[in-house]
């Protein structure tokens, strides 16, 4: 086994909160949702997060989420789509354990994110484009890039799990 702990990121609707759930469940690690452990402490969702206090202000709920995870092993980690943006964020997960980067192409993603839903950052979706393409450099700074494009939830866990064994 390559690491003990694993960190997904990649952009919005990458799929690392399922792919987290699959890998988790097939290693019997634990898995924590980044996102989901800011709505715990906040007790409210990310949408209102923003919309109350603002993204300096999740950035900072996120980051610390992250901090509060490193000591612990044999984890999943789904991240934020922005999360491994932040150059703290990104220094701490490549020094903790694997990241791995599940990259979907934009068209993927718009098709999978409704542009009034519950993400903040998809309402526009000229900003929506604009941000995928700025956040690609980050995601680029990955251990592992998988191509999450067409790929099963089950051809992933199974690409990562061939990987971590050899």
């Amino acid at each position: 086994m390559k690491a003990d702990k694993i960190y997904l990121v990649g952009f919005m609707a990458a799929g690392k909160s399922t792919v987290a759930r699959a890998l988790a469940r097939r290693l019997d690690w634990d898995m924590v949702d980044i996102d989901e452990v800011v709505e715990q402490h906040e007790r409210l969702k990310v949408s209102e997060i923003f919309a109350k206090h603002g993204e300096p202000y999740f950035r900072a709920l996120e980051r610390q989420a992250v901090l509060d995870h490193l000591p612990r092993r044999h984890m999943i980690v789904a991240t934020g789509g922005g999360t491994f943006v932040d150059g703290q964020n990104r220094a701490a997960i490549n020094g903790d354990g694997v990241s791995v980067w599940l990259d979907v192409p934009l068209d993927r993603l718009i098709d999978r994110v409704p542009a009034g839903g519950r993400r903040p950052l998809a309402a526009d979706r000229a900003g929506f484009e604009r941000l995928y393409y700025q956040r690609r450099a980050a995601y680029e700074q990955a251990h592992v890039r998988l191509d999450a494009a067409r790929a099963s939830v089950d051809a992933l866990v199974e690409q990562l799990l061939d990987w971590l064994e050899h």
